[in-house]
């Protein structure tokens, strides 16, 4: 769940309908020379993102970066992959610069194929562009029963526990489960302090950063609440921000993304090989290999409402788990809408401009 400080503030708001915001990004994406399957493809990725209210990787920070990423011909824009390995139950994929939202939905749906024939299926993709929000990809395995996990390797943002420079990304780590009852469970977290996207949703809704979040140039926790005006001022810390707030944990937990998405893929991590591009690894577990699925959803309805209703602590409303909040979200924007900040939309105007596109339109 986004936090308050991070939401565009109601002043600013424009809120835009689904089927709109699909049209106009895939639209986007096939004046940029993407086929219409992956130009639907990538605007699903974004929208369901947006949808869910996990505003960092939708169209307000993502889209722009991707467009740019196409006309300067850093990514390819036509369909295909190279299969590197491949076994009954894995994949080693280069996606030879192919945009990682494109490849991400077919590398786990690939995934999801290996795992209903042998219980378990793995795909590890390197040589792509950005993944987005790989909750994406965990919940795909979560709506056809099974246990989805994804885990990101990429960029040099973050610093490691007592060192003076970034050798690492924000390396995610995503897991979805489905439930009967309940809203599906989804975790999907950076392993750094702070997403690097938040970062950019501060500056556009002008709020600071709060200590521990991020360092100097020295790589020294800043431990105080700073505005923020240029990505560049500073550096992330790990998840933790400090050693005796668990910044080593952060740390490790970044490494296990290293590993498991980058080297297991043959490829080099970001600190040994810089501009190598994205690295991912799509997990999943056939539910019905492991124990009954029914009996499987059942328990996690049991385990997700024990926690749903348990009591809150003063001041506080009520006990979330990783999941709900954005399963609510999606049930509301569509019926009401999506809200973007309007500089976004400012952004789309003079996108579908320079493109000859029809205009992205509000509801309001």
């Amino acid at each position: 769940m986004i936090l308050e400080r991070f939401k565009v503030p109601e002043k600013d708001q424009v809120l835009v309908s689904e089927d709109a915001l699909r049209r106009t990004v895939a639209q986007i994406f096939e004046k940029l020379g993407v086929s219409k399957d992956d130009a639907a493809e990538a605007a699903d990725v974004l929208t369901t993102t947006d949808l869910r209210g996990v505003e960092t990787h939708g169209v307000s920070n993502m889209l722009r970066a991707y467009v740019r990423d196409y006309k300067a011909g850093k990514l390819d824009p036509r369909p295909g992959w190279r299969v590197l390995r491949e076994s009954p139950g894995t994949a080693v994929i280069d996606a030879e610069r192919r945009l990682g939202i494109i490849v991400g939905p077919r590398a786990m749906r690939l995934a999801i194929e290996k795992a209903r024939a042998v219980g378990v299926g793995v795909v590890a993709v390197h040589n792509s562009g950005h993944f987005g929000a790989i909750g994406h990809y965990a919940m795909q395995a979560a709506l056809q029963d099974m246990v989805g996990v994804c885990f990101t390797g990429a960029g040099l943002s973050v610093v490691p526990t007592f060192a003076s420079r970034p050798l690492l990304g924000t390396n995610p780590i995503a897991l979805a489960a489905p439930a009967r009852h309940e809203a599906p469970m989804l975790f999907d977290a950076a392993t750094s302090a702070i997403a690097g996207n938040k970062i950019r949703l501060a500056i556009r809704v002008a709020s600071p950063l709060l200590p521990g979040w991020v360092s100097d140039k020295d790589g020294v926790p800043i431990m105080e609440e700073k505005p923020v005006f240029d990505r560049d001022e500073y550096y992330q810390l790990p998840l933790g921000g400090t050693r005796e707030q668990g910044s080593h944990k952060g740390y490790g937990f970044a490494l296990m993304a290293e590993v498991l998405s980058t080297v297991l893929s043959g490829a080099l991590p970001t600190m040994l090989a810089a501009g190598s591009g994205s690295k991912n690894h799509f997990a999943a577990y056939d539910i019905a290999a492991f124990t009954d699925p029914e009996r499987f959803k059942d328990t996690m309805d049991e385990m997700l409402r024990t926690l749903r209703t348990a009591t809150p602590a003063p001041g506080q409303e009520r006990v979330l788990y990783p999941g709900l909040s954005e399963a609510e979200e999606l049930q509301h924007r569509r019926a009401h809408g999506i809200p973007l900040h309007k500089e976004v939309l400012q952004w789309f105007a003079e996108c579908t401009g320079e493109l000859g596109l029809a205009p992205l339109t509000a509801i309001r």
